[in-house]
């Protein structure tokens, strides 16, 4: 059982130090309270003091898998909410993406686990966005894999809060997920019904032979609406503002901003 219902990541003023202090949400919708300077609020260096104390098929015309596909992300892809996305001429050029996604976490260690297990291993859900340059995506320029598109700094921004599994699942039914960039909504839905495949299924396909640690975070594929299936194709440009956000976890957002 969590022992928080919502979760914030900040940084002290007075040590510089990364801490997390959980907060209240309204149980009713899910709505953050809103915290101002000067809030009090508990906090721990760690997940582990404070236990102690998949995308839709339908918009596209590729064939839905039997397994989920599955790639990586270095961990100095991870961005935070709020933070200014640096993207050089290379990546600028290279057709840049977005993918509004929810992503969860896991508690502990797992591996081999079965479908039916994998839900305890969740420790709780935030909000992701899957920057990607679609150059490197294109079959004759990727050969089929699509980590190197999705690889670079500061790629995977996720924020701004953790909620827990618990509290996420009492209110999971109805959840929506919606992007948009520069104010417009690009990507509105539901996210329940539009899932291939669970958080269950992605993780226990996931650790199937191999061991994933704790803290690991997890995006469950995105939806209809991005750039490079909008007509006219659409892609990211400098200044521009991504925001997804997801019905009870907040608004994750950044800015584009290319190199000069």
């Amino acid at each position: 059982m969590a022992k928080f219902e919502a979760l914030i990541k900040f940084r002290s003023a007075e040590d510089g130090q990364s801490y997390f202090a959980p907060i209240e949400t309204n149980s009713k919708n899910g709505i953050l309270e809103p915290l101002s300077v000067g809030t009090v609020v508990a906090t721990y260096s760690s997940i582990e003091e404070i236990q102690t104390g998949a995308a839709s098929g339908k918009h596209t015309k590729l064939t839905v898998p039997k397994y989920p596909p599955l790639w990586t992300k270095p961990a100095a892809s991870l961005a935070d909410s709020d933070e200014a996305i640096p993207v050089n001429e290379f990546c600028a050029t290279s057709l840049l993406d977005f993918e509004g996604e929810l992503v969860f976490i896991t508690s502990r260690e797992c591996k081999n686990i079965t479908p039916a297990e994998a839900d305890s291993y969740i420790l709780g859900y935030t909000v992701g966005n899957d920057l990607s340059c679609r150059f490197f995506q294109l079959p004759n320029n990727s050969g089929g894999q699509f980590y190197y598109a999705k690889a670079f700094d500061k790629f995977a921004p996720i924020g701004p809060i953790l909620v827990s599994a618990e509290a996420y699942a009492e209110t999971a039914a109805g959840r929506r997920l919606r992007t948009k960039v520069n104010g417009k909504v690009v990507q509105d839905v539901e996210i329940a019904s539009d899932m291939i495949f669970t958080p269950a299924q992605v993780l226990s396909h996931l650790s199937q032979g191999t061991i994933i640690p704790a803290g690991t975070a997890v995006m469950t594929g995105t939806a209809a609406g991005v750039g490079a299936f909008q007509s006219p194709k659409s892609f990211l440009g400098n200044g521009d503002v991504v925001e997804v956000s997801v019905d009870g976890l907040g608004s994750l957002r950044n800015t584009i901003e290319f190199a000069k």
